[in-house]
């Protein structure tokens, strides 16, 4: 093992080493990404993901090691990761006040957060061989972070990367930074990392999404005709049920056909080298999730007086969300959380679900799980580029769920304290009384399904239904025809799992999204592979991953400036 460059960097694989990636990832960069995810969810109602800024950030601490360093790098975004995307779950408090809920005691909350991310790690892991080892799905912020940790540990890597790195993450920065100010850019939803996504993807992945987007908007007023959606709904309020039936019909494809070679004793062997890093000790990783889905039912049960049955039927629905969600973070970066949140709520309705509050805490297993286990596929497709050791990357982010849970619950109330808006339920507001600059969208989203529950809307189930219908139908075709060709393979039957990605997002993002896939192609045909660069690593992808590591730097800045701009 190399030594470290500099002389106060403690040995690889000491407790020194590991305590300063820990407190680097739990204790500063988690903390910073957190914040900023709390910020940009009560404000915008999404946030953006911490793994290509901590990756980018971590890297500096690790550059020391040399190429090695890529490893330690990995832990940390790892860590902080996970701190980030759990701090990004206070919206459930907010929630709470909205709806009139008492509030449990802070450490009941934390207590119940923890089992839930806990158990969303363990399944997360439990599909890592499928989504990363056998579909091998792009997983596009976990491309751009293994490119970017690469790149800025290896001086050779560096000087053959530094120029697409550069450039995308100033423009990232430079986008980021210009859209909230100026109007025409904010008004066609100009995304930096959409864009930067696309790119990491290309346009066979980027076209369906745009073609999803608009099938959306064409099969509008047909959905108003038949009541599915009010005149000046969004079609996205319908089509995300669409979307993610979408994804669960191609699944059942694929899964049945990975099913069948492991029954036909197909099993694809990791070459001698790799099976240091993949092993995982699959029995002890099955108790592990046994143990934390039955202290979730425990905590929730027990400690927070919530029905049994919904509490049982949420854990059970992260097996099937934690995979849906799961290959939709794969192939466009688009984790759908509240998606997940919203059909899980529609589901235990028709168990007899009526009380709001049970909903509530029931949902939070999905919402919590799904956002933990598609962190956790999207960490290990970077391990899976690195040859990062996977049990390693798994403790990482159990110590970054741990510290994520408590600042969850702390930044919620902190937030709420410091300003009063956001205890407002907006979900009975008039257009004129919406509060500009918390718009809380994820939290109007859970509340508006939850206060629905007294009222049986049949349709969304018949939606979901539908897109079950279409995802099985494309996706079976895909397999049978195996288009090559562009114009059949991402237009005529574009991947379900692409397709469905039009459903989650207005189309503006589409569109960016489609475009960055649409320039990265284009310009991969004009320019030559540089050979000495990892197979995976394009110009393209560089410049791709650079757009969303500044766009999540301007994130972190304008988020950090507007709440200092706030309290001081």
């Amino acid at each position: 093992m190399t030594p470290p460059r500099w002389r106060w960097l403690p040995a690889q694989g000491s407790w020194a080493y590991h305590l300063l990636l820990a407190a680097t990832g739990m204790l500063v960069l988690g903390p910073l990404a957190g914040v900023t995810a709390a910020y940009m969810n009560f404000s915008l109602g999404f946030f953006v993901g911490g793994q290509v800024l901590a990756g980018l950030l971590g890297s500096a601490v690790t550059a020391g090691y040399g190429s090695e360093g890529k490893h330690g790098a990995n832990y940390i975004q790892t860590a902080a990761a996970s701190v980030a995307s759990m701090s990004g779950m206070g919206v459930l408090v907010q929630a709470m006040v909205w709806m009139g809920l008492p509030q449990p005691p802070l450490w009941q909350l934390v207590a119940y957060f923890v089992c839930i991310g806990m158990f969303g790690v363990g399944v997360g892991m439990l599909y890592t061989p499928v989504l990363v080892d056998r579909l091998h799905l792009a997983f596009p912020s976990g491309l751009a972070v293994a490119n970017i940790l690469r790149a800025l540990t290896d001086t050779t890597l560096l000087k053959r990367s530094v120029r697409q790195l550069g450039t995308g993450v100033a423009s990232g920065i430079a986008a980021g930074l210009l859209v909230p100010r100026l109007a025409v850019l904010g008004a066609i939803e100009t995304s930096a990392s959409t864009f930067g996504a696309g790119m990491v993807v290309g346009a066979r992945i980027g076209v369906p999404a745009v073609i999803g987007g608009l099938l959306g908007v064409a099969l509008q007023p047909f959905f108003v005709s038949i009541g599915w959606l009010e005149p000046g709904d969004p079609f996205r309020k319908i089509m995300f049920l669409i979307a993610l039936g979408t994804i669960m019909g191609a699944a059942i494809v694929d899964l049945a056909l990975i099913f069948r070679q492991v029954l036909a004793g197909e099993r694809q062997r990791a070459a001698p080298d790799e099976d240091t890093w993949r092993r995982v000790h699959r029995g002890r990783l099955v108790l592990w999730v046994i143990a934390w889905g039955a202290a979730t039912l425990a905590t929730g049960h027990v400690l927070l007086r919530q029905p049994l049955l919904f509490l049982a039927l949420g854990v059970a629905l992260v097996f099937l969300f934690a995979l849906v969600n799961g290959i939709s973070t794969g192939v466009s970066d688009s984790n759908p959380i509240s998606s997940a949140f919203v059909v899980s709520v529609v589901v235990m309705a028709l168990a007899g679900l009526t009380d709001p509050g049970a909903g509530l805490m029931a949902g939070a297993i999905l919402l919590v799980s799904t956002s933990v286990a598609c962190d956790m596929q999207q960490d290990r497709s970077t391990g899976w580029r690195l040859g990062t050791p996977r049990v390693l990357q798994f403790r990482y982010q159990v110590l970054g769920v741990l510290v994520g849970a408590v600042l969850a619950v702390v930044f919620a109330r902190l937030f709420m304290a410091a300003y009063p808006v956001l205890t407002l339920d907006q979900t009975v507001m008039k257009a004129g009384q919406q509060p500009a600059a918390w718009g809380s969208a994820m939290t109007y989203k859970f509340v508006g399904v939850l206060r629905g529950l007294t009222a049986d809307k049949p349709y969304q189930r018949t939606a979901i239904l539908v897109g079950v219908a279409i995802g099985f139908a494309i996706e079976a075709a895909r397999k049978i025809l195996k288009p090559r060709a562009f114009w059949l393979d991402a237009v005529v039957l574009p991947s379900p799992y692409a397709l469905s990605f039009g459903g989650f997002v207005n189309l503006p993002t589409s569109c960016w999204f489609g475009a960055g896939g649409v320039v990265a192609s284009l310009l991969e045909r004009r320019t030559q592979k540089d050979r000495a660069l990892p197979e995976d690593m394009s110009g393209t992808s560089l410049f791709g991953g650079g757009l969303i590591a500044g766009d999540a730097l301007a994130a972190l800045g304008l988020g950090i400036a507007g709440l200092l701009t706030t309290v001081f």
